[in-house]
């Protein structure tokens, strides 16, 4: 599916090293400055409760590949807002968002609803730090993901694609992706073929994505098993050497927490291992995020 957005100048600001308050009416009117009025320019739907969007996000909009966009609607008087990682490259006009319903959530019910040509807010400030890490010198990087959580590797990815084609940027230079994502279905992944795409033609991008429910998808031929539990056999694999990489864990928080704990006890310290966790349990124990 091709998506076409409006012709906006976003200045590509690419690699550099490295839940709000609900507001009432009153309130929104009053800070008009902080926020473009978006507009939903495509949507694909995943399954019944994932969806990859693009938005127009109104006006300029500067951001680093690894970064987040905070997204709002108006819901019962208030505005709801909430932080979503960035997908596209910030070569790309559109801003890309993948999105997964949280039944009980604040804010993604009310997303679920909206089709193209819809609007909601979008702050003019994109934040985040998780962004590659090129000053510490290492030059490996191991991407390790949960579903949605595959968001910013793919913005990594899709920059760097771009800088190695066109020929005019140092990068990738002497820098090497590694990306593992898991999902319990392979329905869920997203960007499996785009990102298949890339490991097959680019040297310096490898993609294993794996299944943990494989009773539950037949027709799935490739790894099974979480995908914290796949992480040692790929880091051997791949012959990567906590001194020579950085870890990036993204997604939900107990496969951040297996992760980060199998790379500590393998040689990785803690300021070589960076984290976004998406998912938060509620004290109900249901879901709270979205």
């Amino acid at each position: 599916m091709e998506f076409r957005a409006e012709r906006r100048r976003f200045r590509p600001v690419r690699f550099l090293v490295n839940v709000l308050n609900l507001m009432d009416e009153k309130q929104m009117a009053s800070s008009p400055g902080k926020h473009y009025q978006a507009r939903i320019l495509e949507r694909r739907d995943i399954s019944p409760d994932l969806w990859i969007v693009r938005i127009d996000p109104g006006g300029p909009f500067e951001f680093r590949a690894g970064q987040y966009a905070t997204l709002g609607v108006a819901h019962e008087g208030k505005r709801l807002e909430r932080a979503y990682s960035i997908v596209s490259s910030p070569y790309e006009d559109a801003l890309e968002f993948f999105v997964e319903l949280v039944p009980q959530g604040d804010l993604t019910p009310d997303l679920f609803k909206l089709k193209k040509g819809d609007t909601l807010m979008c702050r003019k400030i994109a934040k985040g730090r998780f962004m590659l890490d090129l000053r510490s010198g290492r030059t490996n990087h191991l991407l390790v993901s949960t579903v949605t959580g595959i968001a910013p590797f793919v913005s990594y990815v899709r920059t760097l694609y771009r800088d190695w084609k066109s020929g005019d940027s140092p990068m990738p230079g002497n820098h090497k992706l590694y990306c593992l994502q898991g999902a319990s279905r392979s329905w869920e992944f997203g960007y499996r073929e785009e990102l298949e795409r890339y490991s097959n033609e680019a040297p310096w991008f490898k993609y294993v994505p794996t299944v943990s429910r494989p009773w539950e998808d037949s027709n799935w031929k490739g790894e099974t098993g979480r995908v914290d539990d796949l992480l040692r056999k790929y880091a051997y694999e791949w012959g990567l050497r906590a001194e020579e990489t950085t870890a990036y864990l993204c997604g939900h928080p107990v496969m951040v927490e297996n992760a980060r704990g199998i790379l500590e006890r393998a040689g990785w310290k803690k300021d070589t291992v960076f984290e976004e966790v998406y998912f938060q349990e509620a004290k109900s124990g249901s879901a709270g995020a979205g």
